[in-house]
């Protein structure tokens, strides 16, 4: 049994006479009669009571057509809703963030753009670390993820820098480099900083930590976030000495809090309220960002996930402020 013997039965059906069912279908009258005929052979029933004029359904043949008119009713709505999910418009997407990642306040502002432009799009969402997501999405497991600085890049994966932001040094409440007569490696917050950043703490300068106690995120987890500070350390004469390697950053700002050491973060995290410690940026010759990257699989099989990653993309690029212009030079007279 074939679909198109059934579009040929509810034809016929549904017009009670095989000449306009013909017409209707584009076909013969004597090659659809031969079809329903074969129909009524393979079902092993009569599916019509022949007439002068036209054709009635037998009981059974009543019964048929409601259950095949209701399978081609499916069968239409699946063709739209496959067709819908091939256009990026209904589906699902795994989506899996970083702790630090999850705190810039692009992210759930991007995510709740994405969810209102799609509304019929699912959206699992996780936390994990930059290890664990590159991993996931090699086999598959993730769709699309935002992380900081990863340290390996798979040619089958795509980054795409959505923006930077300022690495800040995070010390405790009443730290020597926060007191106003600690001047040596020490330089006041200049004007012109943005309103993120706190205005009431100094720049740090690089050299001014060589004694200091660092707590960084795993390495492991995160091994992008730090190399650069390392290497500014190691070049100006000193290694950071390590003491505790955490999961997540806010375990790293709690234990600052506590007086176990120091540590940074992305100015984003200064969201995390934490009384007890204090956001500074380094030095301006010290300075470091962290960037923030939308990850994708570079030949997206998942519709719903490109389109996730356009909106992001589009949210980014739109949020990010404009580049001063510098006034025009007046023309001579």
């Amino acid at each position: 049994m074939e679909l198109r013997h059934l579009r040929y039965f509810l034809a016929v059906a549904e017009e009670r006479q095989l000449t306009r069912a013909a017409a209707r279908l584009h076909i013969q009258q004597p090659p659809l009669s031969q079809q329903i005929h074969a129909l009524e052979e393979e079902v092993g029933f009569a599916l019509f009571i022949r007439m002068a004029r036209g054709v009635e359904l037998t009981p059974a043949g009543a019964a048929f057509a409601d259950d095949v008119r209701a399978l081609m009713l499916g069968l239409d709505q699946s063709v739209v809703k496959a067709a819908r999910i091939a256009a990026g418009q209904l589906g699902s997407v795994r989506i899996a963030l970083t702790s630090s990642s999850a705190f810039h306040p692009l992210i759930p502002a991007a995510i709740r753009e994405f969810r209102e432009a799609y509304p019929e799009i699912t959206i699992d969402l996780s936390e994990l670390n930059a290890a664990e997501i590159i991993e996931r999405m090699l086999i598959g497991r993730i769709d699309a993820a935002i992380l900081r600085k990863p340290i390996e890049t798979p040619d089958t994966l795509q980054f795409d820098l959505l923006l930077e932001e300022n690495m800040m040094l995070v010390l405790p409440a009443g730290h020597r480099l926060l007191k106003p007569a600690a001047r040596n490696g020490v330089s006041p917050m200049p004007k012109g900083v943005p309103s993120h950043l706190n205005r009431a703490s100094p720049r740090i300068a690089l050299d001014a930590l060589a004694d200091e106690s660092f707590i960084f995120v795993r390495r492991p987890g995160a091994p992008g976030m730090y190399a650069d500070f390392i290497e500014a350390c190691t070049a100006v004469g000193f290694n950071p000495r390590v003491v505790t390697e955490v999961p997540r950053m806010v375990t790293a700002i709690n234990l600052v809090a506590a007086g176990a050491g120091v540590t940074l973060v992305p100015a984003s995290m200064q969201r995390y309220s934490q009384e007890s410690v204090a956001y500074c940026l380094l030095d301006k010759d010290d300075a470091f960002t962290a960037p923030l990257h939308l990850v994708t699989a570079r030949d997206v099989v998942n519709p719903a996930a490109a389109r996730f990653a356009q909106t992001v993309i589009a949210f980014a690029q739109k949020a990010r402020p404009p580049v001063p212009r510098r006034p025009a030079k007046p023309k001579p007279l």
